[in-house]
């Protein structure tokens, strides 16, 4: 794995994780219950952004 291939991997993990913050803290002030809202949307966020897309898997010849 190249060093681009790497920082990539991390740049995507922590956009996820952001957008799962966002979402996870937006749904638990509307369902006034912030500490599980934030809670879900890390665990969200880092299940989206450890998964791989469908084409990364390509080997090199």
């Amino acid at each position: 794995m190249s060093e681009e291939d790497e920082t990539e991997n991390n740049d995507r993990m922590g956009v996820s994780l952001a957008i799962g913050t966002a979402l996870g803290i937006t749904f638990g002030l509307l369902f006034d219950n912030l500490a599980i809202g934030i809670a879900i949307g890390i665990s969200l966020g880092v299940a989206i952004g450890s998964s791989d897309k469908p084409g990364d898997n390509k080997e090199d010849k």
